[in-house]
């Protein structure tokens, strides 16, 4: 029996050794690793076991996901960031719960078909008890964000992997999950502890808003312009000015100062709880001074403040299905339209792509085709502060010969067929303001260097001029299809792709959506304010896959409420039925089986408006193109 931690580190030395492996640069593993391996031994783990990872039963893995709740939609929205942030680098990226249990991961190709990735599954259970030091069951058990580098894993069949993760806090500073990374040894990057870091706070403010969300938030930083950002201190007070919760970067911006639960807000700071949020209700910030004389900037935040919470997320909530809500709860304000904001992956891109804009760096979409991306930039646009105008351009739209000189502009006459006067072009157009790029993977191939430069420089040539000029542009690009296939297939350069992928977010489809019942809602409000409909109708509606999303839920809503009548009925199940498509049984991976469905519905369609296809493109919100494509495609099916 190893006895002492000298002896345990020697034995390992000996193994590593024997294998061919050394100890990490340095000499000794940092300490945190030194106490996991003397854990380990003490638990009676023999050091050269080849473990078998336990893997809990479906029925208890679904337990555990419905328990975890909105913690587990809020660790997929930043796992969906987290998979863009480090692509290309034979990850593994999983979200556990407060046991070890893996409940969902995801995880690169090349990390799947590899020996590195064998018996990381869902419901696969790492507890640092079981599975000796890992990143995952470490991260846990020290109670820290923590990476356990190849050989220092205490079992040296997981010595190909390294890992980095860290625990998720409650508003009450209790672990109630634990996000990972983790990646092939040799392949690890350094900056990938600092990302999961961000993801995890990011989840943590997010939980705190929600569990506080009767409570008065307010953020605190030394520096107004941080207050919007991670970097920010989030302390909730209930009415009386006792506090209820703090976040980490609280606890780090009042060190010295007691922040235990129940403390007064007179005991923190140099002025009065009641009088400070009525004047932070009437909106800005106040200047404040803790009881140790350091200056601070306070904003409410949440429940607290008179506009929205803070204005890169709107606070989180729960789903109400069958539920009618009010145009304002879980929306917020775009272009003057309300916006549906209810669901914790539409929250997470919100509060994405608005701290994206406050670092001007460039901000890439993806979602299916109606997800909303277009009024997700416009959000972007407006949370910016910035007094340009939005400029969206369809990449798909515009020839290939004419797309520089109406993007760059062009000098007057410049070539066959240009206008006789200069076109400034999109970029300048945008100048001071925001440049949609929609449908990016249309962008021609040999305008895409010319793009890259001026991401790089800011300089805007015109076609048939020699005088460049410097512009300011916030580019946001949206693409509904993977840009790395794009790239594997040579119709998209990589380096752009690296350039505009800076920050990635994800809209998710509208069957993925926890806020489906309030999508209804808003749709139908939107389409006759005094139109309602029964719980049964919104379940059938839930039961489709909606390949078209928020435009063929319109258009489906559209065809019912002309169908039916003046009659002030709710909208029913069986009213429903013939306007809805096929079902097709598909999930997320039933590709074939969606456009089969989407086949079945263009056919009705065209059936019904009396083989109209400008109709039937028009009452589908779909192109012409489309609709010929899927009469085509039932034209070569088998009959009979």
């Amino acid at each position: 029996m190893i006895t002492t931690s000298q002896e345990r580190l020697q034995a390992h030395t000996r193994i590593l050794r024997s294998r061919g492996l050394a100890l990490p640069s340095g000499g000794l593993p940092v300490p945190e690793i030194l106490d996991s391996w003397g854990r380990c031994a003490e638990a009676g783990l023999p050091i050269d076991l080849v473990p078998e990872v336990p893997v809990v039963s479906s029925a208890d893995l679904q337990r555990r996901r419905d328990q975890a709740g909105l913690l587990r939609h809020l660790a997929l929205a930043e796992i969906e960031t987290l998979s863009q942030q480090i692509a290309g680098s034979n990850f593994l990226l999983a979200f556990g719960d407060q046991d070890g249990v893996i409940l969902d991961m995801f995880e690169d190709h090349r990390f799947a078909t590899s020996s590195s990735g064998a018996g990381i599954v869902a419901g696969s259970h790492w507890a640092e008890g079981i599975c000796g030091t890992n990143g995952l069951g470490t991260a846990l058990a020290a109670g820290r964000a923590i990476s356990v580098n190849g050989p220092e894993h205490y079992f040296f069949h997981f010595g190909d992997i390294s890992c980095t993760a860290s625990p998720i806090r409650d508003a009450w500073g209790q672990v109630v999950g634990v996000l990972d990374a983790s990646s092939y040894f040799e392949s690890r990057q350094r900056h990938t502890e600092a990302l999961v870091k961000m993801a995890t706070t990011q989840i943590e403010n997010l939980l705190l808003y929600h569990q506080m969300r009767d409570a008065v938030v307010l953020a605190i930083h030394p520096r107004a312009e941080f207050l919007g950002t991670l970097s920010a201190g989030l302390m909730a007070f209930d009415p009386s000015g006792s506090l209820r919760a703090v976040n980490a970067r609280a606890h780090v911006l009042l060190s010295g100062l007691s922040v235990a639960s129940g403390t007064g807000f007179e005991a923190l700071f140099n002025a009065p709880f009641d009088a400070t949020v009525q004047f932070l209700r009437k909106g800005g910030t106040a200047n404040l001074h803790d009881v140790m004389g350091s200056a601070l900037v306070v904003r409410a935040q949440g429940a607290a403040a008179v506009t929205s919470p803070p204005d890169y997320v709107t606070r989180p909530g729960l789903s109400m299905s069958n539920e009618k809500t009010s145009a304002s709860a879980g929306s917020i304000s775009i272009g003057g339209q309300h916006y549906l904001a209810a669901d914790p992956c539409v929250e997470a891109a919100l509060r994405t792509v608005a701290a994206a804009v406050r670092l001007k760096v460039p901000v890439l979409i993806h979602g299916e085709t109606g997800t909303g991306k277009e009024q997700l930039a416009r959000h972007a646009h407006e949370v910016s502060g910035r007094k340009g105008a939005f400029v969206a351009v369809n990449c798909g739209a515009l020839p290939a010969e004419l797309f520089e000189s109406e993007l760059f502009g062009h000098k007057g006459g410049a070539f066959t067929g240009a206008r006789r006067e200069d076109n400034p072009g999109l970029l300048a157009s945008a100048d001071g303001g925001t440049l949609l790029l929609d449908e990016l993977r249309e962008l021609p191939l040999a305008l895409q260097p010319a793009l890259l430069r001026f991401l790089d420089d800011q300089l805007v040539r015109p076609v048939g001029g020699t005088q460049s000029r410097k512009v300011d542009v916030q580019i946001v690009a949206a693409s509904h299809t993977e840009l790395e296939a794009e790239v594997a297939a040579g119709r998209f350069r990589a380096d752009l792709m690296y350039r505009l992928n800076t920050v990635c977010v994800v809209l998710p489809p509208l069957r993925e959506r926890r806020d489906f019942g309030e999508a209804v809602w808003h749709v139908l409000n939107g389409l006759a304010p005094g139109a309602s409909i029964t719980p049964a109708a919104i379940d059938l509606l839930a039961s489709h896959s909606w390949p078209g999303n928020f435009r063929e839920l319109r258009a489906v809503l559209t065809r019912a409420l002309l169908a039916r009548g003046e009659t002030d009925a709710a909208l029913d199940r069986p009213e429903l039925i013939s306007h809805l498509p096929a079902r097709s049984g598909a999930g997320v991976n039933g590709a074939s089986a969606l456009h089969l469905g989407a086949t079945e519905l263009v056919l009705r369609e065209f059936e019904r408006t009396g083989h109209n296809v400008s109709l039937t493109s028009r009452n589908l919100a779909i192109s012409r193109t489309t609709v010929y494509r899927h009469l085509r495609e039932r034209r070569t099916q088998p009959q009979g």
